[in-house]
């Protein structure tokens, strides 16, 4: 893996030399990382710096290439708008199709900026035990590191498997490669590193919006216990995040105007200041293509989307809402004008926007609402009653509008949470996941391949349009995506013999 052996920083900060002749001497407009690490408001800067890539691995831009792809689209939640008219995207259905491979952007996007989080939070690491700062800072600084280093590993891990593990800075080009580590001794790594985080970060009533804090830390861990299979650990951890409450309104939790509400643990935080540069576009990509985007509520006039149509809610995800359940309304809707008749699109994302194509929305990462799920989840695989109670905490909430489930066996249960996710949850990249996890991705999407290939119109393909050889055929391959070709080209410890099984 070649992390880069300086990087720069939103705030322009040069975080690391090279030994090489020719790039020991630095440009007048940055500062060499031994001489900036030294005052509170330097680590205040690169922790804030440390936070900038996840809007490139979450989505930003046109068709981009965001973490929605492979957690949303490459599920049964969603599907892509077949776009006749450009065929400029079709790498993007590759991953849908399940006939990506190497060389796709897809795995660059989250490879890469993976590795950028975890190379900014090891430059905080790196130094903060000797900052000459007080305490609560040095602790606050130093416990939101462990948690990006962790949160960006436990990412690759889920994606790719082993991966290679860096814990410094590299001081050297040699220092830049690595091979692939066996998952588990990364597992213990960041599973140490969110221990020590928990300890020494604030929780959210005291920490500044939009950072990291306690609560993200234990979710992160209890994630980490449950797709370990570690239920007890998971229970425990999960138990003891606090300082949240669902909403009465599910619609709100998403709306740009309620940013940092009391449901929220984390989420990638976007701006459409026009200035800042740093807005978030899942509004313009998600909805239908149009001529004029300005007869979606909301969206100003005089804008086209030909790039748009992904992540359009599937026939499989319309059917999983039981009937009633308020939480439908308020997360897809539906548009008939033109060439379209009630055709569904995402409208957690599409409160509107101001200015074209830029949108507000931030993405939420953790839910309290999943941690509550999570709990029902891990106290019912070990058999305990209670967690039926935790699952209707969701599920019944007055904002859905549903009844209370009674009772339950445990592989009923099971088989309740599993759904309620998918609908709770929906476009926010938990679905291949937790299909993966629970070893239902092969059969899952073998069946919703074999609806596509039987009637590819109700999956919006123009009559008349064939699908590519291969496609929606799911085998254990795909359960992993493959390192990124690029990778192995340019990095000595990893060869081809090294890449995941099929690619």
């Amino acid at each position: 893996m070649k992390i880069k052996l300086y990087i720069i920083f939103a705030i322009g900060i040069l975080c690391s030399s090279c030994e090489e002749e020719f790039l020991t001497k630095l440009p007048e407009t940055v500062v060499a990382g031994d001489d900036f690490f030294k005052t509170k408001e330097d680590f205040q800067q690169a922790t804030i710096g440390m936070y900038a890539p996840l809007r490139n691995l979450y989505g930003i831009g046109l068709a981009d290439y965001g973490a929605w792809i492979t957690g949303e689209m490459r599920s049964d939640n969603t599907i892509f708008l077949y776009n006749n008219a450009n065929r400029g995207y079709a790498g993007l259905e590759y991953i849908d199709q399940f006939i990506d491979d190497a060389n796709g952007g897809h795995v660059g996007t989250k490879f890469d900026n993976n590795y950028i989080l975890i190379g900014r939070a090891n430059q905080i690491i790196s130094r903060i035990d000797e900052a000459d700062i007080e305490e609560a800072s040095r602790d606050n600084y130093k416990g939101q590191a462990l948690t990006m280093r962790a949160f960006a590993y436990f990412d690759l891990l889920q994606y790719f498997g082993d991966v290679p593990l860096k814990l410094d800075p590299p001081t050297s080009y040699k220092n830049t490669s690595g091979p692939r580590i066996d998952s588990d001794i990364i597992y213990n790594q960041i599973i140490d590193d969110l221990i020590i985080a928990i300890d020494l970060l604030p929780g959210v009533a005291n920490q500044s919006p939009g950072l990291i804090s306690k609560g993200m830390a234990q979710t992160l861990l209890g994630n980490i216990y449950l797709v370990r299979k570690n239920w007890e650990l998971a229970e425990e951890v999960l138990l003891k995040v606090s300082g949240y409450t669902l909403l009465s309104d599910y619609e709100a939790i998403f709306d740009p105007a309620n940013k940092g509400n009391s449901e929220l643990i984390f989420e990638v935080q976007y701006w459409d200041d026009i200035s800042a540069g740093l807005s978030s576009n899942f509004g313009y990509n998600f909805l239908p293509i149009l001529p004029d985007v300005g007869v979606i509520n909301g969206f100003p006039s005089g804008h086209s989307n030909g790039y748009a149509g992904w992540n359009i809610p599937s026939p499989e995800l319309l059917d999983a809402y039981e009937p009633g359940d308020l939480r439908k309304d308020a997360s897809i809707a539906y548009y008939t004008g033109g060439q379209y008749t009630n055709f569904p699109y995402i409208k957690k994302y599409t409160q509107g926007s101001t200015l074209a194509p830029n949108t507000n929305n931030n993405w939420p990462v953790y839910r309290y609402a999943e941690v509550l799920l999570m709990i029902a989840e891990a106290k019912n695989e070990q058999n305990k009653t209670d967690a039926i109670d935790y699952f209707n905490m969701v599920h019944a909430h007055p904002r859905t509008g549903l009844a209370a489930v009674p009772s339950a066996t445990q592989s009923e249960l099971r088989d309740l949470i599993l759904d309620e996710r998918q609908v709770e949850l929906a476009f926010e990249n938990k679905r291949w996941l937790d299909l993966v996890r629970t070893d239902k991705a092969i059969s899952v999407m073998n069946q919703q391949g074999a609806s596509i290939k039987a009637n590819p119109q109700d999956y919006y393909y123009p009559a008349g349009i064939g699908l590519p050889a291969g496609a929606y055929s799911v085998s254990s391959k795909h359960l992993l995506l493959p390192l990124p070709q690029r990778e192995i080209r340019v990095n000595p410890e990893i060869t081809q013999e090294d890449q995941n099984p099929g690619y």
